[in-house]
């Protein structure tokens, strides 16, 4: 297949055009840079031995994205591209809503003028909002998400059952993700924010290579194994195959599906920060300061769904996940100082 990504040169679509690219695929990376790096497409080619086509813009310009779709014989589109820091969204909600939301509608819009029929959504967790019992499953009644990011999520899935229901013809796969962390084996690509980390592992990283003073831990007196919050971290290598299977599963039988990609299991923040500090052997000095409002307790996925359907199960182990993104934050520290 000849796949467009849009977000392609971020953490998971650089991840994801790899494995795609290592599979057979053809791939079109679509990126307005952002908040990543044009590198990462010769990064990819060395790392799959083919070279990507990338193309910088933005999922708003519809007249770039019609010249794209008609150079193109496009057979399918991975949507990634959106901002994604809860704390910006919630400072700027009307950006968030511009870049995702409308940004979501123009893409779906010149999909369907173009006869595309696979498209695979990258959604959030998020989307369950504060959730009643875990591990959350796809059939679990969503809930209101705590910031305009989320929002926006959930917003984009209901437009796609809508745009899905009206055009049958169209097969749509929702992806929720958990919590995506690690980097490729190779050191080559990786998670690489620009600016302040909004996540805990790179911001770990940060802090064991010197960049950061400590750790904030945001608060320790949740009903957790030990107070701090409970997440389900899944490696984006095991995010990327999640992507080529629900691909494969579209295109054979076609419709509207929603997966959760996790592990199906939590970890709390001091689990993650001792097993980095085991696996990688470095200290990470922290701080305890107050819960973050619209934090949840815990929250991991349920994954029978994803397992019966598309024959998937992440197959890494948090240790893996810590190790590879140590590995990636030595290997890249001098693009970030």
């Amino acid at each position: 297949m000849n796949i467009l990504i849009t977000g392609g040169t971020g953490f998971i679509g650089s991840h994801t055009a790899v494995d795609l690219l290592q599979a057979g695929h053809s791939v079109i990376l679509l990126d307005n840079i952002c908040n990543s790096h044009r590198e990462v497409v010769a990064r990819i080619a060395e790392i799959s031995g083919k070279v990507p086509l990338f193309v910088e813009g933005d999922i708003r310009d519809r007249k770039l994205l019609d010249l794209v779709f008609s150079r193109n014989s496009i057979d399918a589109v991975i949507h990634m591209a959106g901002l994604k820091s809860v704390a910006e969204s919630a400072a700027a909600p009307e950006t968030y809503y511009d870049s995702n939301l409308s940004g979501s509608v123009t893409l779906v819009s010149a999909v369907l003028k173009a006869g595309v029929k696979l498209f695979v959504f990258s959604s959030s967790a998020t989307v369950y909002g504060v959730p009643r019992a875990v591990p959350v499953t796809e059939d679990t009644l969503l809930g209101r998400p705590s910031s305009p990011y989320g929002m926006t999520k959930l917003f984009i899935e209901e437009m796609l059952r809508d745009v899905q229901q009206a055009n049958p013809s169209l097969s749509i796969a929702i992806l929720r993700y958990f919590n995506p962390v690690g980097a490729h084996p190779s050191g080559l690509i990786g998670e690489h924010p620009v600016g302040t980390p909004n996540n805990l592992v790179p911001y770990i990283c940060d802090v064991a290579l010197g960049r950061r003073p400590e750790l904030k831990v945001f608060g320790t007196d949740y009903p957790t194994i030990d107070g701090t919050g409970v997440r389900d971290y899944i490696h984006v290598l095991d995010l990327a195959e999640g992507h080529r299977r629900a691909l494969d599963f579209l295109e054979a039988k076609g419709g509207l599906h929603t997966w959760n990609l996790g592990t199906g299991s939590g970890f709390s923040v001091f689990e993650v920060i001792s097993t980095f500090e085991r696996v990688c052997q470095v200290r990470v000095p922290y701080t305890v300061i107050d819960r973050r409002k619209g934090d949840v307790a815990e929250v991991w996925a349920g994954t029978d769904k994803i397992r019966a359907e598309l024959d998937w199960t992440a197959s890494r182990g948090l240790p893996e996940m810590l190790r590879d993104s140590w590995r990636w934050t030595l290997a890249n520290a001098a693009q970030r100082d």
